[in-house]
């Protein structure tokens, strides 16, 4: 019998096949990353012109237009639920971008480039953007109501992202959060209770239409 037909040896090297797998994994993973954040940017950059425009619609177009938006987001938090599923290497990666989507979906947060630095995790930006707002509202730049309102999105973003406050933090946190962000903090306490944070924002947006 002929062993012509034998197919050749192959020298199995699994080690440097694993090496380039997981090399190229990292690739894949960095750039699926990347456009997911150039998605959320677009959408964030979408809720932070509709703000700047307020003044010039009315209403119904303002709340329609901004309901849109909500929707996108909460499509595009769908895809992303998705893509990471049973994937913990992205689970890490993504578990904040997805947990500040569920924030704004929620209408928890409302400062599209606070939800932009808690979704790609810069806690020191975050920190530089707080001690600008307190410069702006010691030379009355910043109103107090809105001056609040980010101070307490920034504080909720810093402890959601691992952030130690301080007892002062943590004092203004407990004084001023809203009821819809204190619930988003019960809800979103783990990865798991996503389902939960987007009952909450589809009765948030219900209510907001009525």
């Amino acid at each position: 019998m002929s062993g012509g037909n034998t197919p050749p040896a192959r020298s199995a090297r699994p080690e440097i096949s694993e090496i380039k797998m997981a090399s190229r994994g990292k690739t894949e993973t960095s750039k699926l990353k990347q456009n997911l954040e150039e998605q959320l940017d677009r959408l964030m950059q979408q809720l932070q012109d509709l703000e700047e425009c307020r003044e010039e619609l009315d209403e119904d177009e303002y709340e329609e237009t901004k309901k849109e938006t909500l929707e996108q987001l909460s499509e595009f938090n769908d895809s992303l639920k998705k893509i990471m599923s049973g994937n913990m290497t992205l689970v890490d990666e993504l578990s904040g971008m997805q947990l500040a989507i569920q924030a704004a979906i929620s209408q928890a947060f409302k400062t599209p480039e606070v939800i932009r630095l808690f979704a790609k995790k810069q806690p020191g930006q975050l920190r530089t953007r707080l001690a600008e707002m307190d410069r702006d509202l010691m030379v009355g730049k910043l109103e107090k109501d809105l001056y609040t309102q980010q101070k307490v999105e920034i504080l909720t973003a810093l402890r959601k992202l691992g952030e130690k406050l301080t007892a002062d933090d943590e004092t203004f946190l407990s004084v001023n959060a809203s009821a819809v962000l204190s619930q988003f903090e019960k809800v979103s306490t783990d990865l798991g209770s996503g389902d939960k944070v987007l009952a909450l924002a589809s009765f948030e947006m219900e209510k907001a239409q009525k």
